[in-house]
């Protein structure tokens, strides 16, 4: 097998080295103390989007709105905290330069005005943010550019040297040069992959109402707001966000769904509150840090979406010392880094098809197990060892049938076609496998002539997304 160059061993056992002692650091402070009153120091991460930054009509900046949030920033800081800003921004603010009234279809178009664009709004946040001798840092990135795992890690170092020095970085996607492929989706995914790579406690997604809705709130009067949030899968069957973002943004409510699944997986408390009133955050991070489905407060009548999406009224919520706002309760056992990148920082080359044993051996959440070819019964894509790769499995393809192909077993009409059951790092190229699969271990090397390894994905390669109760 390839073994890491000595400047990705460097950055690896540095990275590791600071994100232990960062874990060592958050153990010692304990998930229930009031972080925010007692001057702990928090890694926050903020993120905007456009309809925060830009008239969504005239695309003039709004200013008061920015100003605040950069007030809210230095504030955070003056008490300690360290701070990244995730903004979008960039094609709005290139319309109004180029005095266009509306956003191109053209992506070559699209990519030119936020090229425009990215510039005016690096210049807008320095005025600002100058006026308080505050320094920044501008950081363009692409999920190409985190799919390395050196590059990934240099990243991780980077933003880090950065908050050590009391810079303020400033994330944002290079859509300049970025193509579907390699696209985060939206900002909000970027701001839950940044929070991820420097192990935040919080990630605040600044959107233009209060909270999560049971429904739209502009055309449903009966919308009820969603406070606390332990079981994201469960909500996403229970209330409607199905609209879209503002026409210059790409997000609506949906995007942040998967922000906030990202970020919860990696141990990050994700909350979801109004742009125009970012002093809110105060308040929010003066509450104690819950995770694992731990009832977390929250504003009198509310209750947790883990029994339903039901909450308070908006005018319960204001009689309450806290803001309104939608809190995502982090995971009690978040994936470790590397992992975590293997899921959320690769680009997947291909799928891997495994049977029925394979599935129960792997998902089964009392163990680790490896992936071996026996338990491969198809490969799609073109892939090379050490790629990434899903690895998924089919269960009605192993429903018994008699010689009439008449199904002996109840198919489960709700059960999916296909079973996700995690991403993966493999040891062999999509050509060896489909050689190899079905075979044992000990054949490998007679079908391949040689064995780079006993396993296809080894189980520390190997990031689960499927559990299931022995």
């Amino acid at each position: 097998m390839a073994t890491l160059p000595l400047a990705a061993k460097q950055a690896e056992a540095a990275a590791t080295a600071k994100h232990s002692h960062e874990k060592a650091h958050n153990t010692s402070r304990g998930i229930s103390s009031k972080k925010g009153s007692r001057g702990d120091s928090l890694t926050i991460v903020i993120k905007l989007g456009t309809s925060s930054i830009c008239d969504e009509v005239t695309h003039f900046p709004l200013l008061s709105t920015l100003s605040l949030i950069i007030e809210t920033i230095l504030k955070l800081k003056a008490l300690g905290h360290r701070v990244v800003l995730v903004t979008s921004g960039a094609i709005g603010v290139g319309l109004r330069r180029m005095n266009l009234a509306s956003k191109p279809k053209e992506l070559a178009q699209i990519q030119a005005v936020a090229a425009v664009g990215q510039g005016r709004l690096m210049s807008l946040y320095d005025d600002l943010f100058s006026q308080f001798n505050q320094p920044i840092a501008q950081i363009l990135l692409t999920k190409n550019d985190l799919a390395d795992r050196t590059q990934y890690l240099n990243a991780c170092n980077t933003l880090n040297a950065l908050l050590d020095m009391g810079v303020v970085p400033i994330v944002n996607e290079n859509d300049t040069i970025s193509v579907s492929e390699i696209r985060f989706g939206d900002n909000d995914t970027l701001s839950a992959i940044t929070a991820g790579m420097i192990h935040a406690d919080y990630l605040f997604l600044m959107t233009d109402v209060d909270c999560l809705y049971t429904d739209n709130p502009r055309t449903n009067p009966d919308a009820k707001p969603v406070l606390v949030v332990d079981d994201i899968a469960a909500l996403k069957e229970k209330v409607s966000v199905a609209s879209a973002g503002s026409s210059l943004g790409t997000g609506g409510m949906v995007t942040k769904l998967i922000a906030a699944e990202l970020a919860t997986a990696a141990g990050v408390t994700t909350v979801i509150t109004r742009g125009s009133t970012p002093q809110r955050i105060f308040q929010i991070i003066s509450q104690p840090i819950q995770r694992g489905g731990r009832a977390s407060p929250k504003p009198a009548s509310s209750t947790s979406s883990a029994s339903g999406p039901e909450a308070g009224t908006a005018t319960g919520a204001a009689e309450s010392a806290i803001p309104l706002h939608t809190r995502f309760i982090a995971k009690d056992n978040p994936m470790v880094d590397r992992k975590w990148w293997i899921l959320h920082g690769l680009h997947t080359a291909g799928t891997i098809y495994i049977d029925r044993g394979a599935y129960k051996t792997i998902t089964k959440a009392t163990q680790k197990s490896s992936l071996f070819a026996a338990g491969i019964v198809n490969c799609k894509g073109t892939f090379v060892a050490q790629q990434s790769v899903r690895v998924v499995y089919r269960p009605r393809d192993f429903i018994k049938k008699d010689e009439q192909g008449i199904a002996l077993e109840e198919i489960d009409p709700n059960e999916p076609e296909e079973i996700e059951v995690g991403k993966g790092l493999v040891n062999y190229a999509s050509h060896e496998i489909l050689r190899i699969m079905g075979c044992h271990s000990s054949q490998i090397s007679e079908r391949l002539g040689y064995a780079d390894a006993e396993c296809v994905i080894h189980r520390e390669n190997l990031t689960r997304t499927k559990l299931t109760k022995p």
